[in-house]
């Protein structure tokens, strides 16, 4: 069970606090059951009323910090999605976002990056349904990056971006060692 003033993952809407733990007073709802009162990150003034036993959305701690660095230092080992059918594609990413896998949402980010950059590449725009999901995955990722390391919200994507590349430069180095050896 979450406490007041934790920060939670709360399905497609990233970060939340529990503001409060309380029957709302909205009619027509079991007044014996208790809700989460929670109020996301990214949407001012927005509260979600969700049932403390809900089952339905996935609801989450936020990395610890040490979590956090070990998810922003193997980014780089993540492989990307390949799934050939749009359609299909569309349905992993609506479900990779609603199971709070945080793994899930950088195989998104980097699958997106590299369709954006293909498409781009062959003169194509990127379709409307990529941008939404990247949005998604980003503004989900970011969030929570940011409070578990501690980094301000404008700061944290270039700080993941520059540990992603010099993790990349490390891989590359170890690979040229290992073919000089081998």
């Amino acid at each position: 069970m979450f406490q007041i003033n934790d920060n939670i993952i709360y399905g497609e809407y990233g970060v939340c606090k529990v503001a409060d733990i309380a029957t709302p007073p909205i009619t027509g709802i079991d007044k014996n059951c208790k809700y989460y009162i929670l109020h996301p990150m990214r949407t001012g003034g927005h509260t979600i009323y969700t049932p403390i036993d809900n089952l339905k959305v996935a609801m989450r701690n936020i990395l610890t910090r040490e979590e956090a660095l070990r998810l922003v230092n193997r980014i780089s080992s993540i492989d990307f999605l390949w799934i050939a059918n749009d359609k299909l594609r569309e349905e992993y990413y609506k479900k990779s976002l609603r199971s709070n896998d945080i793994v899930e949402w950088v195989k998104i980010i980097k699958t997106l990056h590299l369709r954006k950059e293909e498409r781009k590449a062959e003169g194509k725009s990127v379709s409307a349904t990529d941008e939404k999901y990247l949005k998604i995955a980003e503004m989900c990722l970011y969030d929570e990056l940011s409070i578990a390391l501690g980094i301000p919200e404008d700061e944290i994507k270039e700080y993941v971006l520059k540990k992603n590349e010099e993790q990349e430069i490390i891989t590359e180095d170890i690979a040229g060692i290992s073919r000089y050896l081998g």
